[in-house]
């Protein structure tokens, strides 16, 4: 992606500032770009349910893949929670039937974008907490891919606007834990030393973007990429089929609604925080 593509946020007038600040994080740390052409074009994208990395980040993801960076997604449940809501049978054998398919989807949705892999981690699906050992186990993923960015949801609830699917617990859960393994843990060679002797070294992340953040302050313009983010998000049929005409409708009117706010067709946000 080069620097054109990666837009930096313009504070609007109506912004409002108090005591000096800005609801938006303008600090040099933050708003000064890299210059992704100078590091590995390496990002991972870590969530914690198929068809999350589609609904936060399709559309970067797709464009990532576009301009040669090598994306690779990590889901951290098994997935095996994502049937009828109303569901009589919830047993072991009904549980590993929407955990293989959902798995299928998430498959060809990476595969419709462009994305090189996707790791699953297996934790139980909707049991999700940022313990120790979900820290180690992520922690693994990025010294394994050695991402320059990661991408991860957030781990703070976000009220205005107030969207109750963003605040699934298992999305918070891996915001937090998330952050907690890009510091220090995945750099820091004391913190799980037994993935020295897997020939897992430190790796230092250079930047971290956060979906569904209180604040924002970097959008990517996504214009060209929208159609592909809406065909990946059309391979998860076990979620998406009975009502996906409603969803690519909503889905894409965010985007354009987005791209309005800074000059362009269509946007997604994010909290981007330089970290390496």
């Amino acid at each position: 992606m080069t620097d054109k593509e990666q837009h930096e946020v313009v504070i609007p007038d109506e912004v409002e500032q108090v005591d000096g600040q800005s609801e938006l994080d303008v600090s040099d740390e933050t708003m000064v770009p890299s210059r992704p052409a100078e590091l590995p074009k390496r990002a991972l994208v870590i969530v914690a349910h198929p068809d999350d990395a589609e609904f936060s980040c399709g559309a970067t993801a797709a464009k990532w893949a576009r301009d040669g960076w090598e994306v690779r997604y990590v889901i951290v449940t098994d997935a095996s929670g994502g049937g009828d809501d109303n569901a009589t049978d919830v047993g072991p054998e009904a549980r590993k039937a929407i955990s293989d398919r959902r798995k299928a989807e998430q498959r060809e949705a990476a595969r419709i974008a462009g994305v090189a892999g996707v790791d699953f981690l297996d934790q139980r699906d909707g049991t999700i907490e940022s313990t120790l050992e979900l820290r180690r186990e992520i922690v693994r993923c990025i010294r394994r891919h050695q991402p320059t960015i990661i991408v991860c949801p957030s781990p703070e609830f976000r009220w205005d606007p107030f969207y109750i699917g963003r605040h699934h617990p298992d999305h918070l859960a891996v915001g937090r834990a998330v952050i907690a393994a890009v510091y220090p843990a995945a750099r820091n060679a004391w913190d799980f030393p037994e993935l020295l002797e897997e020939g897992l070294l430190p790796h230092r992340v250079k930047e971290l973007w956060v979906v569904g953040a209180p604040n924002v302050n970097h959008y990517v313009d996504v214009t060209d990429t929208v159609d592909t983010k809406i065909e990946a998000l059309r391979a998860h049929d076990s979620q998406l089929g009975a009502h996906f005409d409603e969803v690519a409708k909503s889905v894409r009117g965010g985007l354009v609604l987005n791209g309005s706010k800074y000059g362009v067709g269509a946007a997604e946000e994010f909290y981007r925080a330089i970290v390496g």
